[in-house]
């Protein structure tokens, strides 16, 4: 058999859309707030996680009123502070300008603060600005030890997976790269990896290195071929990107024993530049709703001006000012439409709150409805498509991973193999806003604890451009 046929493999979404889509999946069901991204590149993820949440997160609910908890389709992402780190310098003047306030669309409104801190260093440098953090060419030690984050993301692509570029027993020797490490007979994805885990390996690795830094760990994969294998291999040979969620195990013990473990690592003198720091300022009406009735006014001022019977909870809520009367929060504008006798919401279990509908009552059927005398949120005394389908062939002009960082090896590349994200916040109060971390990063040696491997790179910005401009 030709050892060159190569197969049609293309992947909807595009493949680091789906890694995007996978870890911003987890940040939202996390309610993380907190982020940095560790090889940062030209910021494109940066900029992603720049763009406002359409409202507040619902107020600290007291013993008493506690609003029901949102369904996945309804979270938003809420961070407050975001980190990026790259080791080069041209990247970073793209990361700078591309999260820069001026540069942000004036057509959506900020209900919440952000901060943006963008540094130049390697990861081999302790910052403390990035909550417990050095790392040296070492994985566990950097970032389950140093970091030890609550929740860590990784992605990294599938060896195993690039068989399904080839027909049974040939190897696509004339678009693969060959191991540049000589360390194995591989043909890798790309030229830029120098190391791609079977599905096997990944899983070993993971179990192992949780096991040692006290992280339980779900492994899967992502990435599955639109084409249909002629030969029946899609199931044994899974995605093309394999991830996985580490979550720290808590007590003391595990703490006092990654503290001990990582403790050298905090004691170089080097430290990294902040290049710049940027402040997204808020809405003046967020947190600052005003009454009741006046918010029922607008709205029906809004159904008279549009002349409609009928309008979803989005389409209010994006009127002018609607948003701003209620303060940023979604939930006020859900009471006062439901306190209302002259409005009448339809809930769908099944639909996203933006879609549900909201009714004019018909004035001469109109039914009064129990509406109570103080509200929930009541305000303080002091308030008034273009075609996604992308195919990948095995050379991979566009490739599977994100920028990356140097692991103090003196290599640094804008492609790697393995993607990462953590998040290292604490528990501040009874909504969880737990801070999470990610680390974007490259094709960098890494000590794997079985020698020098590496391909580090952060899966949920698998977005980056090659040399032909193209986006991978």
């Amino acid at each position: 058999m030709n050892a060159d046929v190569q197969l049609k493999v293309s992947f909807f979404p595009p493949l680091y859309l789906q890694r995007r889509i996978w870890v911003l999946d987890v940040l939202r069901r996390e309610q993380v707030t907190q982020i940095v991204d560790i090889g940062c590149g030209e910021g494109q993820l940066l900029a992603v996680l720049c763009q406002p949440a359409p409202s507040l997160p619902p107020p600290n609910p007291t013993p008493t009123d506690t609003p029901p908890p949102l369904e996945d389709s309804d979270l938003d992402l809420h961070p407050t502070h975001i980190s990026g780190l790259d080791i080069s310098p041209h990247a970073l003047t793209s990361a700078i300008e591309d999260t820069s306030p001026t540069t942000a669309n004036t057509s959506y409104t900020r209900w919440e603060p952000l901060k943006v801190d963008i540094w130049h260093g390697g990861l081999e440098i302790y910052n403390p600005a990035f909550v417990n953090a050095e790392c040296i060419a070492d994985f566990a030690p950097m970032l389950m030890g140093a970091y030890h984050p609550r929740l860590l993301l990784l992605t990294t692509p599938s060896y195993t997976f690039n068989a399904r570029f080839s027909p049974p027993g040939s190897t696509n020797t004339s678009t693969g790269f060959p191991d540049p490490t000589n360390r194995t007979t591989r043909v890798f994805r790309h030229h830029d990896h120098k190391f791609e885990f079977t599905i096997e390996e990944f899983r070993a690795w993971c179990e192992g290195v949780g096991q040692e830094w006290g992280y339980e760990v779900d492994v899967s994969a992502i990435g599955r071929a639109v084409e249909r294998d002629e030969w029946g291999r899609d199931e044994g040979l899974g995605g093309a990107s394999q991830v996985a969620v580490f979550r720290r195990v808590e007590g003391g013990e595990w703490g006092r024993m990654r503290e001990e473990k990582s403790a050298s690592l905090k004691t170089m003198s080097n430290s990294h530049q902040l290049l710049e720091t940027h402040h997204y300022p808020t809405h003046p009406r967020a947190g600052n709703r005003e009454s009741s009735e006046a918010i029922e006014k607008a709205i029906l001022d809004k159904f008279e001006e549009w002349d409609e019977e009928k309008l979803r909870l989005e389409e209010i809520w994006f009127g002018e000012e609607i948003g701003g009367m209620c303060g940023g929060w979604f939930e006020v504008l859900i009471e006062v439409i439901e306190g209302s006798a002259m409005l009448e919401l339809k809930r769908r279990k099944e639909q996203r709150r933006g879609d549900w509908v909201v009714v004019l009552v018909d004035a001469s059927n109109r039914t009064k409805k129990n509406k109570t005398s103080e509200s929930r949120w009541a305000p303080s005394q002091s308030q008034s498509p273009e075609d996604l389908f992308e195919e990948i062939p095995q050379d991979e002009s566009q490739s599977d991973d994100d920028p990356g960082f140097d692991w103090g090896s003196g290599l640094y590349s804008s492609d790697s193999g393995v993607d990462l994200l953590w998040d290292v916040g604490k528990y501040d109060g009874a909504w969880g806003r737990e801070s999470a971390w990610t680390c974007d990063s490259s094709d960098d040696v890494v000590d794997w604890g079985i020698g020098r491997w590496s391909t580090l790179s952060a899966a949920w910005d698998g977005d980056r451009l090659d040399e032909t401009g193209r986006k991978s």
